[in-house]
């Protein structure tokens, strides 16, 4: 079971932290400030230390040097990304706004104790890698910590030994491919061949002869039988991308092969055995196109058979971040550039960007900023994406959201109940907002005076009008 060093001087956070962490298997020790974590605790005995950045006495930052090859992860308040930027080049393996998700949280300690195994953690890893089953997973190229990308890869590894037919879904641009070649890898036909096949590049009156085949002289140009992409993955799998753009003749023929398990090349008379795994993938909605008789209804219940759905990168939280990060060292290899890091402002806007292009535009938009940087930091200008007019359009959705009703939550004043931090923000914002301005409450909370009023509009807080609070002040004072 992984250690991990929680170190904050807020009780009620650092408690909360460690019911959430403990509920995930983890086994969690406690720590005020920096000193108590030194006098208290062995540093190198843990797999991970989260500290907030500022500490009564030393600053969180401290324990970096401190913990040796025990990574670091720093908590801070969104006011302070040049802060976590500093406490990053400074060597913490990460950081964290608060108030922060449980999901967050727990996909960022995930994420680093995977990536930065600790001599304890590796000789632990060693002793798990001589009991591992067969079959265990491949690196396939998916990243991903968010709990939708979590799911996804459960259900990954569930359908993949199945010789059952996939469906992929996902936005353009969410990489369908990278999970049809998860399938594959994972699967028991990862030895053969995986033929992948564009539907919608290659024009319709080819597509019957390329997926099928031809005999030699079925039609003027056919000097030689061909054999189909469906019959060169025979023991394998095929990879139908874009599906929604297979003509219908060519869908009532695929349909054909899927029941049957069999194909007939063009011109032939004799039918064919194959044995091949079917995934499909769409960015479309198939069931309104087969609705609308734009795509066989029979075939779009032959391969809605498992369906794996792929979120849209917008929705992907902190992966976003790390996609872009690994992506610069990627792209700084391959072009033989100096070491590069991106700016707090490139680092904003690649948080806040909508990506409607998804993986596939942010990593063309970390190429071109590569190629056209000439230091060793990335501004948002070079990724291509306006700041001013990427707030004012994430202002605008965000007042689309505050204005749905929201019921607020039931809130004890038990401090030793198990509370969430979204209970614990608001028990601490409905007992101090009388005797602290909203700048006192945000500074005690750890965030900007924005966000306290956008968490008071997300749960429907009000905010005590500055005449009550007032004279509530000089009551007490007269008292």
């Amino acid at each position: 079971m992984p250690k991990i060093l929680v170190v904050e001087d807020e009780s009620v956070i650092r408690s909360a932290l460690r019911r959430l962490l403990e509920r995930n298997d983890y086994n969690v020790s406690e720590a005020a400030s920096v000193q108590e974590a030194e006098s208290r605790h062995n540093l190198n005995d843990f797999d991970l230390i989260i500290s907030d950045l500022r500490l009564p006495g030393a600053p969180g930052t401290d324990l970096i040097k401190k913990a040796g090859e025990v990574p670091v992860l720093i908590m801070t308040s969104y006011a302070s990304l040049r802060s976590a930027v500093d406490s990053m080049r400074m060597g913490a393996v990460d950081y964290i706004a608060k108030p922060f998700d449980h999901s967050d949280m727990l996909g960022a300690v995930e994420r680093i104790i995977a990536d930065h195994p600790t001599p304890r953690a590796e000789s632990a890893r060693d002793a798990a890698r001589e009991h591992r089953e067969p079959g265990s997973p491949r690196d396939t190229g998916l990243l991903g910590n968010c709990p939708a990308m979590q799911s996804l890869f459960r259900s990954i590894k569930k359908v993949a030994p199945t010789d059952s037919t996939v469906l992929v879904l996902g936005e353009t641009g969410t990489g369908k491919e990278l999970v049809a070649r998860s399938v594959h890898q994972y699967s028991k036909r990862a030895d053969k061949t995986l033929v992948s096949v564009n539907c919608a590049a290659i024009p319709d009156t080819l597509i019957e002869s390329e997926l099928f085949g031809y005999e030699k002289g079925a039609f003027t140009g056919a000097n030689a039988s061909r054999m189909g992409l469906i019959e060169a993955a025979d023991g394998g799998t095929l990879f139908l991308d874009e599906i929604g753009e297979l003509p219908m003749e060519a869908q009532a023929r695929l349909l054909r092969f899927i029941q049957e398990g069999e194909i007939r090349r063009i011109g032939s008379v004799t039918s064919r055995k194959v044995n091949v795994r079917l995934i499909c993938a769409t960015h479309r909605n198939l069931q309104a196109l087969a609705a609308e008789s734009q795509f066989r209804q029979d075939l779009y219940y032959r391969i809605n058979v498992l369906r794996l759905s792929l979120p849209p990168l917008r929705e992907r939280g902190k992966d976003i971040l790390h996609l872009a990060e690994r992506m610069l060292e990627t792209q700084i290899e391959r072009l033989g550039k100096n070491s590069m890091q991106l700016s707090p402002k490139a680092i904003q806007a690649i948080t806040t960007y909508q990506w409607p292009g998804n993986v596939r535009e942010l990593e063309h938009a970390i190429e071109r900023a590569v190629v056209l940087s000439e230091g060793d930091e990335i501004d948002n200008e070079a990724l291509g994406i306006d700041l001013e007019l990427v707030n004012i359009n994430r202002i605008r959705g965000e007042g689309i959201k505050s204005s749905a009703p929201q019921q607020p939550r039931n809130i004890s004043s038990d401090p030793q109940e198990d509370l969430s931090l979204e209970d614990y923000f608001q028990r601490f914002v409905l007992e101090h907002q009388d005797s602290m301005s909203e700048t006192e409450l945000a500074q005690k909370l750890g965030i900007s005076r924005k966000c306290l009023w956008e968490r008071r509009q997300r749960f429907d807080i009000p905010r005590k009008k500055s005449g009550a609070t007032g004279a509530g002040r000089r009551k007490k004072a007269a008292g």
